[in-house]
């Protein structure tokens, strides 16, 4: 196929086609977008280019019949060389990187390049690094790795292997879960009246959620065991408790005949913080705009997943101690109800930077 043989090449697009559809599908359904999109097979016009610079500069050499970078003055790799072209000619992936490399930094004029690949290949983009250096190259390539998901046998789950499973299979069966779960609390509530639309509307929030909150409240490296009871648990740090902690709050205002999504009145309203529950919600609050900075520090998501699991710990402690509705009218009131509706727009946000919905009520 490499060599552009119609027969293979023929076949192969049509599996991108077939292949494409199916990952815009899926990348639609978890609310994915991508500015731009280039298949390796984009750079396949530069690669001949790029092994004939690498040897012109003497950064790759022949070894054994295959093309090869060796790095004698790195003690970390210097008894591990990167591959460049395989004997037979086909290509290797630090050939097809670093034409990527040079796209994006010179066609593209990237300044930053972040990428988000397994820890097993910590040794790959180590090894990149050191070529584009010494191809004159000034942007890091900045590697991002992250851990396995352990089945209850705590033993990696891999699709290759059979263990795992197909993630279109996996999202189908959290909607079917969660919408178990709606089902349930629906018919505890007979007065609530929600429709099969409703329902299922909030079984895919909820059960979408589930699944991108499991992956990132964990630290990136860390490996963790799949777990159906933990994930969808309204209890604990997963996102259906934070989902059902910001429609309480919705549910709240609206008691307290709020629109929730209004502005919040000009000029401000003097806020009179009295109680210890008060105060400890307010400076939880206050921290959100330390907490997103942080994030991007060491690309740790669980950092933000964090806090707002706190911050609706706060909030329900706040509520346990402070009466909202039945609070004294004026000051007292109109600061409590200042501070539920800052914690549900703040967990809205929150929730909206790691990819998860929120749904109005439940």
């Amino acid at each position: 196929m490499q060599r552009g043989f119609p027969a293979s090449v023929e076949l192969w697009k049509r599996c991108v086609d077939l292949s494409r559809a199916e990952l815009d599908r899926i990348y639609e359904r978890l609310g994915v977008r991508f500015d731009h999109t280039f298949g390796e097979s984009y750079f396949n016009p530069q690669l001949a280019g790029v092994v004939a610079d690498l040897e012109k500069r003497g950064i790759a050499q022949e070894s054994e019949g295959a093309l090869v970078v060796f790095f004698p003055d790195d003690p970390k790799l210097a008894d591990k060389p990167a591959g460049i072209r395989k004997r037979e000619g086909a290509n290797n992936n630090a050939r097809t990187d670093i034409a990527t490399y040079q796209q994006r930094v010179g066609e593209l004029g990237r300044d930053t390049l972040w990428y988000v690949v397994g820890a097993p290949q910590s040794l790959h983009f180590e090894q990149l690094n050191a070529i584009v250096r010494r191809m004159g190259g000034t942007v890091p390539l900045t590697h991002v790795p992250f851990g396995s998901v352990l089945g209850p046998d705590r033993k990696i789950l891999s699709t290759r292997k059979g263990t795992g499973g197909y993630l279109t299979d996996l999202l189908d069966e959290a909607e079917e879960r969660a919408r178990a779960i709606v089902e349930a609390k629906a018919a505890e509530r007979p007065d609530a009246a929600f429709s099969d639309a409703e329902k299922a509307a909030v079984a895919r929030v909820v059960g979408l959620g589930a699944v991108k909150y499991a992956e990132l409240s964990q630290h990136r490296l860390t490996d963790y065991i799949f777990s159906w009871d933990k994930m969808l648990s309204f209890q604990g740090n997963t996102a259906p408790y934070l989902q059902n902690a910001y429609v309480r709050i919705r549910a709240i205002l609206r008691r307290g005949g709020i629109d929730p999504e209004a502005s919040f009145p000009t000029p401000r309203t003097l806020l009179t913080i009295t109680e210890p529950a008060e105060r400890d919600l307010a400076k939880k609050l206050a921290q959100f705009a330390e907490t997103v900075p942080a994030v991007l520090e060491d690309f740790r998501p669980n950092l933000l997943a964090n806090y707002l699991y706190e911050l609706a710990g706060t909030f329900h402690a706040f509520y346990e101690a402070c009466p909202v509705l039945k609070s004294e009218e004026g000051a007292p009131r109109a600061t409590r109800l200042t501070l539920c509706r800052v914690t549900m727009r703040v967990l809205r946000t929150g929730l909206d930077l790691l990819g998860i919905e929120v749904p109005e009520r439940m």
